[in-house]
C-alpha cells in the first residue's frame, strides 16, 4: 500500500514503554477507517527515549533511598525523572556527543525510518509530541528549520522538516522554559516550503487539561506562538482518580477528547493529499 502521510509520535515524561503509542494508533486508525478513508496509507513511527537516562535515573534513586525513609516515593521517582532528563538536555545543549545532541540523533533515526516506511518519498508529516516530548521536537524543528546540523539532519525536505503538516502537542512543558524570555521565539509553522493545499489544511493543535500543572497553553507565550499555534483545546483527560488532579499528566494519550481532535486532523490532512490539483488560467 502507498503511504500517503507519516505520523511521528513522541512520549513525554515519566515510566514508559516501547509500545506507549500501541493503543492510540489502533484507535485512531479505526476512527479514520471509520470516515470512510484508507487507515492503510498513512504510517506510524514512534521516538522511545526512555531508556536513555532510565539506569543513571535507577541507580540514583537506589542511592538516594537505601538509608533514607522518603515518602511519596511514586512521585518523587517521577519528579527524579523529569527534572533529571531536563537538567541533562539543557546543561549539555550544543556539546557533541550529549543529552541534547544524543535525543536529537534518536529523533533523527526515528525520522528516516518513517521515511521509509512512506516509500522513501518526502511526504507530509504530522508530528504527536507529549510533554517533554512537546520541547525536544520543537528544539529539533526549530534546528532543521535554521539550518543546524545540515550535514547530519538535513539530507531530504522530510528530514528538514519541509513537509511538516500538522502538530498535536499534548500537556506541553514548553512554557515551563520559557520564563527569561518575555517573546520567547517559535518554530515557523506550517513552514512556507508547505504546498497547496496541504497549506490550507496545516494545523498545530495544543491539547492541555486545567488540573494538569505540567501542560500549559502555548497561544499567550508570544507573537510567534500565537500565529504558529492554531488552538489551544482545553480537554479533561484521565480517570475518576486522576482527572481532578496532576496525576492525570500521563493520560492524553489514550482519552477521548484528545483523540476526536486527532483524528479530525488526520483526516483532513489526508483527504488534501487526495486534492486534485488546482488548475489556474494562463
Amino acid at each position: 500500500m502507498d503511504k500517503k502521510l507519516g505520523v511521528l509520535l513522541v512520549h513525554g515524561m515519566g515510566t514508559m514503554s516501547d509500545d506507549f503509542a500501541h493503543d492510540t494508533v489502533q484507535e485512531l486508525r479505526e476512527r479514520i477507517a471509520g470516515r470512510g478513508l484508507n487507515r492503510e496509507e498513512i504510517a506510524w513511527h514512534g521516538v522511545y527515549w526512555a531508556p536513555l537516562l532510565s539506569a543513571r535515573e535507577h541507580q540514583l534513586w537506589v542511592d538516594l533511598a537505601a538509608n533514607n525513609d522518603l515518602n511519596w516515593a511514586k512521585l518523587r521517582k517521577f519528579f527524579l525523572s523529569a527534572f533529571g532528563t531536563v537538567s541533562a538536555y539543557h546543561s549539555q545543549s550544543g556539546r557533541p556527543g550529549g543529552f541534547y545532541d544524543t535525543i536529537h540523533g534518536l529523533i533523527h533515526d526515528a525520522v528516516k525510518q518513517l521515511r521509509v516506511k512512506l516509500g522513501d518519498d518526502d511526504k507530509p508529516l504530522v508530528v504527536v509530541a507529549h510533554s517533554l516530548g512537546s520541547l525536544f521536537m520543537s528544539d529539533y524543528i526549530w534546528d532543521r528549520q535554521m539550518g543546524y546540523g545540515r550535514e547530519r539532519y538535513g539530507a531530504t525536505p522530510f528530514e528538514r522538516m519541509e513537509t511538516l503538516s500538522g502538530m498535536v502537542t499534548l500537556g506541553s512543558t514548553i512554557p515551563l522554559f520559557c520564563v527569561a524570555h518575555e517573546n520567547p521565539a517559535c518554530i515557523e509553522f506550517p513552514p512556507p516550503t508547505l504546498p497547496e493545499p496541504l497549506r490550507k489544511k496545516a494545523k498545530w493543535l495544543n491539547l492541555y487539561d486545567s488540573d494538569d500543572v505540567l501542560g500549559w497553553p502555548l497561544k499567550p507565550l508570544g507573537t510567534g506562538y500565537a500565529a504558529a499555534v492554531k488552538e489551544d483545546i482545553e480537554v479533561s483527560v484521565g480517570n475518576i482518580l486522576t482527572s481532578w488532579n496532576p496525576g492525570n499528566h500521563a493520560a492524553y494519550w489514550s482519552d477521548e477528547t484528545v483523540i476526536k481532535p486527532m483524528v479530525y486532523l488526520l483526516s483532513t490532512l489526508l483527504e488534501a493529499v487526495h486534492a486534485p490539483p488546482k488548475i489556474t488560467g494562463v
